[in-house]
């Protein structure tokens, strides 16, 4: 389910967008907030564009089963 992966990305990238009207860098403080916090946005686009050009494996809550449904009659 890509569509997940691309939702993400597109989240990502607006928030990136809004932060980046924001940054002021006046104090050590400041800097390293926004340091981690655009080095948290890079891993969240890194990871899904993996995902989009499936470099890794979706996570498991997103996978689609193949195969059949066993039911279990009691």
């Amino acid at each position: 389910m890509k569509h997940f992966a691309i939702l993400r990305l597109l989240m990502a990238c607006f928030l990136l967008y809004i932060a980046l009207s924001h940054i002021e860098l006046s104090s050590v403080s400041a800097t390293l907030f926004w340091a981690t916090w655009l080095g948290f946005c890079w891993l969240v686009a890194g990871a899904n564009f993996a995902t989009v050009l499936t470099l890794t494996r979706p996570p498991v809550m997103e996978q689609e089963e193949v195969g059949e449904h066993k039911t279990f009659l009691y």
